[in-house]
């Protein structure tokens, strides 16, 4: 896409300094982060701390399975993580080892954690020493205890363990906003990769630069363990239009570099999704939920009230009102709306949309999708995610669809987690599990 820091950086600049003079000092601090973001300050440097020191056994499925068992999972011997320095899989007979692997606890605290691309090689460290590791840009969670069956006598089970569900998170998330949807999908026995983008590597993005090296990483990490059994199998769940346009730059990658890839992606759950025009009232939308987050309209759902109808029935409606954006924020949005209407209308920048759009639009996996959105979106419109899906059902895809009605963008699991997690558990069992299907 060519450079867009040089681009991006006096405008949004200017933007501020605008805004922060005629709008409240609280406006003022909130593009204090901006400033320092459009610069090319370094982005923030979250420092976690993985303890080794013992844990309960009982809650680390890893520490009750059998050095054996754990020995057959090929995964494990080939990811790319730093490992303790010792032969915890084949313990000499001469130690005071128990039978089950017990000291796997770090192990397992690291293999979570850990920025899976960047160790070319493992690194030693002592057991039961404290591990601290940046906040990196995609992590890998481990199904939970109860839902691995070591058996594999189900056979629905062993395909749950087959498959690496893949979120992809919207603009400005980090790995804690997505360790709930992380959450649901281990307790039911799939393995998962959570992926972000920071939003001062959006802004400042290029070719060859930090947002496309981390997805290039990702696609390199996923071929590689989907390269070690052919039963090994992909799902993505997208959220937001970045976490979908991400997607479709993973598509790309994988055509250009192993085409039969595509044919391992199972299922595609769209979240909040998508706006396939370069639309710059949508981008303007989504830069200001990300900058103003809480404080944003976008945050915010429609409010049902109930009213007596006027025949006098005792007959209620429900009816609902749109909240208002403030001052600050339609400010704000009128100045990014036009930044934008500049910015994606520039050649390299149009192409490159175009591109991954064209990949989204025409050359999708031929795999289920579930498109999950509500008419209450700020940020994206409805009548665009319903327009799409059309055009994909027209394409021959199979396709899911559920409207939420009042809930705000990306924020559909929080409102009404019943129904969320109900849509999720049909389309997974039902469409995406195809043994789940025919004993179902």
């Amino acid at each position: 896409m060519g450079s867009l820091s040089g681009i991006i950086q006096r405008p949004l600049v200017a933007a501020a300094a605008v805004i922060a003079a005629s709008v409240s000092a609280d406006v003022s601090d909130k593009f204090s982060s901006l400033r320092s973001l459009v610069r090319g300050s370094e982005s923030e440097q979250i420092v976690a701390s993985v303890s080794g020191s013992v844990q309960d056994e009982r809650s680390l499925w890893v520490s009750q399975i059998p050095s054996s068992k754990l020995a057959n999972l090929s995964f494990v011997s080939r990811i790319r993580v730093p490992v303790p320095n010792v032969d915890l899989l084949a313990p000499n007979p001469s130690c005071n080892l128990a039978p089950f692997v017990t000291s796997l606890s770090a192990l397992r605290s690291v293999y979570q954690s850990a920025e899976l691309a960047k160790a070319s090689k493992p690194v030693a460290f002592t057991v039961g020493a404290s591990l601290v590791v940046p906040d990196v840009s995609y992590r890998w969670h481990l199904p939970e205890t109860n839902a691995i069956d070591l058996s594999s006598s189900s056979s629905c089970a062993s395909e749950k363990n087959r498959t690496v569900v893949v979120l992809l998170g919207w603009l400005g998330s980090k790995q804690k906003h997505l360790k709930k949807y992380a959450d649901w999908y281990t307790s039911r026995g799939y393995h998962v990769i959570t992926f972000t983008l920071p939003m001062n590597e959006v802004m400042s993005y290029q070719v060859g630069g930090k947002a496309e090296k981390n997805i290039e990483s990702l696609v390199n990490h996923l071929a590689d363990w989907l390269d070690e059994e052919q039963q090994k199998n992909l799902v993505f769940h997208t959220f937001s239009n970045t976490g979908w346009l991400t997607y479709g730059a993973i598509l790309e990658k994988f055509q250009k570099q192993d085409s039969s890839l595509m044919g391992r992606v199972k299922g595609c759950i769209v979240d909040s999704a998508p706006v396939a025009a370069a639309d710059p009232t949508v981008w303007a939308s989504g830069f200001s939920a990300a900058f103003l987050k809480k404080n944003s309209v976008a945050t915010k759902g429609y409010t049902s009230s109930s009213c007596e109808s006027n025949m006098g029935a005792r007959i209620n409606e429900i009816s609902f009102s749109e909240p208002k954006p403030a001052a600050t924020e339609t400010a704000l949005l009128l100045v990014l709306e036009k930044f934008f209407s500049v910015i994606l209308n520039l050649p390299k920048v149009n192409r490159r949309l175009a591109d991954v759009v064209d990949t989204l639009s025409s050359a999708q996996p031929r795999c289920p999708q579930l498109y999950i959105y509500s008419s209450a979106d700020r940020v994206i419109p409805v009548g665009q995610v319903e327009s799409f899906i059309v055009e994909q059902r027209k394409a021959g895809h199979e396709v899911r669809a559920r409207n939420f009605i009042s809930s705000p963008h990306v924020d559909h699991f929080r409102s009404n987690p019943d129904l969320y997690t109900a849509e999720l558990n049909h389309f997974m069992n039902n469409c995406v599990l195809a043994c789940c299907k025919h004993s179902s």
